[in-house]
């Protein structure tokens, strides 16, 4: 009887990518079956904290300060933007030195976005909104500015809205380092030796997608919300990386300074210790 692993994450171009291999069975896992379940990112962030049902989960690294006693992080699987990432947009161009002034829509408070805002500017005025309804929100004039995640961040131009800060290409001027948003964690009740054959299969997975990137693409595009083909591709290309193959020591120590900086600034109320299973 095979063993059920239950992988959760995102139903995005880029999740979906990385998870082509597996989500339509073309590796034999052996004796391994991996059950993928769907659902955004802020929620996964939640379940994660409060019921751990997932033996693999996409998590916000923001929300990893909260789950570390329960879960450890796979050595790849993460999104990492090297200069560029999460962006605040508004209806009309200003300095960043006026978002402290604004009321901004957030995709959630456990997003590494809204961390690496945090950081950036420490105090102001914020609501939490689906991350896909934050453009027409903004747009709408019931926020002054928003905080845009995943897609939006290629096609916030389309509705006639200014970037006013992009806190990848902030962060990378501040510290040198990539700004790392989300990775995979796997659960440490599984044990080391489960625990290496799942993240095995999942490092496959994402080898297997970037061996066969049209194919894996096609099949991503189902979750790509009507975006071109052309603009998945981009958005995939961002977020599906040689950082998502397997961290580099500067990925790693951009993820700890991330969540120290967090607990620094008082944004996270626990010092992190960040480890990886090998």
């Amino acid at each position: 009887m095979k063993r059920e692993i239950k992988v959760a994450h995102s139903p995005d171009s880029d999740d979906a990518f990385m998870f082509y291999g597996l989500a339509t069975d073309k590796l034999d896992t052996g004796d391994l079956q991996f059950t993928h379940v769907l659902k955004d990112i802020q929620s996964l962030n939640q379940i994660a904290m409060t019921t751990q049902e997932y033996d693999v989960t996409a998590v916000s690294f923001h929300a990893y300060a909260y789950i570390a006693d329960n879960y450890a992080l796979l050595p790849h699987g993460a999104s990492i933007g090297d200069g560029y990432g999460p962006i605040v947009v508004a209806r009309e161009l200003t300095s960043a030195s006026e978002l402290k002034n604004m009321r901004i829509a957030i995709p959630g408070k456990l997003t590494s976005a809204f961390l690496a805002l945090k950081l950036h500017t420490p105090e102001f005025e914020y609501g939490v909104e689906p991350f896909d309804e934050i453009i027409d929100l903004v747009v709408a004039k019931k926020y002054d500015a928003g905080l845009l995640i995943h897609e939006g961040q290629l096609t916030f131009h389309e509705q006639g809205l200014d970037k006013i800060v992009d806190l990848g290409a902030w962060w990378k001027q501040e510290t040198g380092l990539p700004l790392p948003m989300g990775g995979n964690a796997i659960r440490r009740s599984l044990g080391p030796e489960l625990q290496k054959q799942v993240s095995y299969w999942l490092h496959r997975s994402i080898q297997f997608s970037m061996d066969n990137r049209e194919d894996a693409l096609r099949y991503a595009m189902q979750f790509a919300r009507d975006m071109p083909v052309e603009t998945a591709d981009r958005f995939v290309a961002m977020w599906v990386n040689n950082s998502t193959l397997g961290y580099t020591d500067r990925d790693r120590q951009a993820v700890k300074l991330l969540l120290d900086e967090g607990f620094k600034k008082g944004v996270i109320p626990n010092q992190v210790n960040v480890e990886f299973v090998e």
